[in-house]
């Protein structure tokens, strides 16, 4: 049986990868968030094959174990995995409760990278990881300082990792987009008016994103980027000193 699995499903991007990856013959698609009645919801309006609804909490160490188990028992070859769940909090470190802030890693890092390594187990030649990085990995952004660095973290993982699985013909790869209309403004805390870089920053449609990203991972590329805007600030990012652009980049 070869599956999908998409974390962080019940909105936004995680959405629009749903609809996306049902085009890619597969058997089945699991679909991974916290809110059950949302995941019901998308699949009755989108669904077209068969989706399982997995509601569990990223966060908490039983849910990777009970994705482990199902896994296991049920030996799916996984042709994809999207590692989509995560969210952002804008402010300055020192204004902010720690436990929001410790929250993000525990989503952005430890549970992206816990997820992979059992679903790793179960992807054979052809497969394909998604990890939904951010422009915001290519630089430091005071005032999004845990949400940019949690970022950096997945795309040096992505790299890595594809590295490492590249005699295996396993791609991954790091999915940066920039601003969206999905949820990811609201739960940070980035209303208009808030933030005069994410003001003036274009937004790129999340339905885009998925299946360009999705293309882009057949096609064997390491990163998507959208927006000749962004392509640039990550070329630079790479040939200037962080230094410079960090004030620059400042949310």
């Amino acid at each position: 049986m070869n599956i999908a699995i998409i974390t962080g499903a019940s909105s936004g991007l995680g959405v629009e990868f749903y609809k996306e990856i049902q085009k890619e013959g597969l058997d089945e698609i699991w679909v991974i968030a916290r809110r059950e009645e949302k995941l019901r919801e998308n699949s009755e309006k989108f669904g077209k094959i068969k989706t399982r609804i997995v509601p569990m909490d990223l966060t908490v160490q039983e849910s990777i174990l009970k994705l482990q188990k199902m896994l296991d028992e049920e030996a799916p070859c996984v042709k994809f995995l999207v590692n989509n769940a995560g969210f952002g909090i804008f402010g300055a470190v020192i204004d902010s409760d720690f436990e929001a802030q410790g929250a993000m890693v525990d989503l952005n890092v430890r549970a992206l990278t816990e997820i992979t390594a059992v679903a790793l187990k179960h992807m054979n030649e052809k497969s394909y990881i998604i990890n939904t990085c951010s422009i915001a990995s290519f630089v430091p952004n005071a005032n999004l300082t845990v949400y940019s660095s949690t970022k950096a973290y997945v795309m040096s993982f992505s790299r890595g990792l594809r590295q490492e699985l590249k005699k295996r013909k396993i791609n991954v790869t790091a999915v940066c987009p920039g601003p969206m209309a999905t949820e990811f403004l609201e739960v940070a805390g980035i209303d208009k008016g808030v933030s005069k870089m994410f003001d003036t920053l274009p937004t790129t449609k999340p339905s885009l994103v998925a299946r360009k990203a999705i293309n882009a991972a057949k096609n064997g590329k390491a990163v998507y980027t959208p927006r000749a805007l962004f392509k640039v600030y990550r070329v630079l990012a790479k040939v200037l000193p962080h230094g410079m652009l960090i004030p620059i980049c400042k949310c």
